[in-house]
């Protein structure tokens, strides 16, 4: 039954990212934002309303091993799993600006997130000071480097903005009672997990729930390797990371500070760090991440599940 309910939370939780980010973008568009903005905002947020809302609701139930190790543990996958799978499907090409500030701001993000930590709390001013640089970030791309971090079509604007308003607000309700409920059933029913097969709750954090949030990512990114428009599935994996920790971990500890485990800084930490790197030389090398690379990546998800567990 707690495997049900846990995949259940994971159903709801996606599905009310997903409508919740179909009713706002529809909004959007009405009000005349131009695709671009609104990858950039609403969309780039609505697919990480998911790992927000279980951060948030981890937190706030005292279960902070679960709300930092979905970040971490999905920044992590994305890197090696995610991107591994879909270089495999067709080698990831990308631009030199992906490259120079893509990565450069996911790596800063990451050294910032584990400085931050270091004193075993991620306390009120830090998560002010991560949200802030979500928001310099995202205005210095939007402004000076002119892409967004998600896909975001003219074709799926025009489309938006025939949709009746009604339809949309319902959406966005519907949305945000998903993630609500979905975020309970996944967190609560995690922590019974735990609990039953005596794993810790770092461990479901860095595991299934990170695995599982990350989700959207995988389809997302799979998808542009079948289209062969692997540049877009490289930038939304470095887009989600760093929002990941900025706009996640920022809000959390805004709204309740989150206490972090010895054990996160001495492993989990270093590990999300060292994959930040390793992409650094892959992504250099001809400016693409070949199918042995990928192979690669996936060998190395595989070594850290090894110590892991």
């Amino acid at each position: 039954m707690v495997y049900l309910l846990l995949v259940s939370g994971f159903i709801i939780l996606l599905y009310g990212g997903k409508i919740l980010v179909d009713g706002a973008s529809a909004v959007a568009s009405k009000l005349g934002l131009s695709p671009s903005l609104i990858g950039m905002t609403i969309v780039a947020f609505g697919t990480s309303a998911p790992e927000l809302l279980v951060s948030i609701t981890a937190a706030l139930k005292g279960t902070n091993d679960i709300a930092i190790g979905n970040v971490i543990g999905s920044n992590i996958s994305n890197i090696t799993l995610v991107l591994g799978i879909t270089a495999l499907v067709y080698p990831i090409y990308l631009k030199s600006l992906t490259l120079k500030w893509d990565f450069s701001f996911t790596l800063l993000s990451a050294l910032l997130f584990y400085i931050l930590a270091l004193n075993n709390l991620i306390s009120l001013v830090d998560g002010i000071i991560l949200f802030s640089l979500l928001i310099l970030i995202n205005w210095f791309l939007f402004t000076k480097v002119h892409h967004s971090l998600e896909e975001f079509s003219e074709d799926d604007a025009e489309k938006m903005k025939h949709q009746p308003i009604f339809k949309s607000i319902i959406l966005i309700v519907l949305g945000i009672v998903g993630l609500y409920f979905g975020s309970e059933l996944l967190v609560n029913n995690a922590i019974i997990l735990a609990e039953q097969y005596g794993i810790s709750e770092r461990i479901i954090g860095v595991t299934i729930i990170a695995i599982g949030t990350s989700l959207p990512e995988l389809a997302t990114s799979v998808l542009a390797a079948l289209k062969k428009e692997t540049d877009i599935a490289l930038g939304n994996i470095l887009g989600s990371n760093m929002q990941n920790i900025l706009s996640i971990i920022g809000v959390t500890a805004i709204i309740k500070p989150i206490e972090v485990s010895e054990l996160f800084l001495s492993s989990d930490f270093l590990w999300m760090i060292g994959f930040t790197l390793l992409l650094f030389p892959l992504m250099r090398s001809g400016y693409k991440i070949n199918r042995a690379e990928g192979g690669l990546l996936l060998a190395a998800y595989g070594i850290y599940l090894f110590f892991l567990l």
